[in-house]
């Protein structure tokens, strides 16, 4: 299992959110770069950069921020937040983005998703949002009737490298993992999933490794690492000895 260190990006700012109100943000640090260089250092495989920004207004906004997390760091970084066409996906893929995230293009055009997995194999992830088991699109700002099991199914003869599922009622508030709905989404689909939202302890995180049964390829960590109720370190060396790779 996989660690992910987020790089939330608010007006050029490391910000974390409380269920994904824009509203609702706390600024950690004012140097993405510089934070990137920081979960680097401590020895994570990955980076998990989302431009907050570019999801509600439908294209890439943070371009500073993000090209500062590029320059600071060489791990794999993957990005989400308004890449919802080819030429974006294609930009940012040639300016050193190692997997692109799609959302709101994954509900609206899925055709899109299974092109830009032509075009650039093992490079795209789709992003599933959900509140109560159903999909939200462009900066969670709008809900639908589709249930997150039906929108993975889609995907699964695409060559999507992963599926990051959400719950973003526990996003940013400390709740705990949605374990239950994570591994209900992992055993439907053959694609490897990533749980976000809601990672609060050292503790949580090794009951999640016990629970997943190496059926959850990686988490994504946020508010945790920020308030230091995770040490990173501490975190990557429990998860080195058991999970599945994404």
């Amino acid at each position: 299992m996989i660690l992910f260190p987020a790089i939330d990006l608010k007006g050029g700012n490391c910000v974390r959110l409380i269920k994904g109100d824009m509203n609702e943000s706390t600024v950690f640090n004012t140097s993405p770069g510089g934070q990137a260089a920081i979960f680097q250092s401590a020895g994570c495989e990955w980076l998990h950069v989302v431009d907050l920004d570019g999801a509600f207004a439908g294209r890439s906004i943070n371009n500073e921020a993000i090209g500062s997390i590029i320059d600071s760091v060489k791990c794999p970084i993957q990005l989400g937040g308004g890449i919802r066409d080819l030429k974006s996906v294609e930009h940012w893929i040639n300016r050193g983005i190692s997997r692109v995230i799609l959302g709101t293009a994954a509900m609206k055009n899925p055709e899109f998703v299974k092109e830009s997995c032509k075009e650039f194999p093992e490079r795209i992830v789709v992003g599933i949002d959900a509140r109560e088991g159903f999909v939200s699109v462009e900066g969670w700002a709008k809900h639908s009737d589709m249930n997150i099991l039906e929108l993975a199914a889609r995907f699964e003869d695409s060559g999507v490298s992963a599926i990051i599922y959400t719950d973003i009622d526990r996003d940013g508030v400390l709740s705990g993992v949605n374990i239950e709905g994570t591994l209900a989404l992992a055993s439907k689909v053959e694609i490897p999933v990533i749980a976000s939202g809601g990672l609060s302890s050292i503790q949580e995180l090794k009951n999640l490794l016990d629970e997943a049964r190496g059926k959850i390829a990686g988490i994504i960590c946020g508010r945790a690492l920020y308030e230091n109720r995770i040490n990173l370190e501490d975190a990557l060396g429990i998860l080195s000895h058991g999970g599945r790779e994404c």
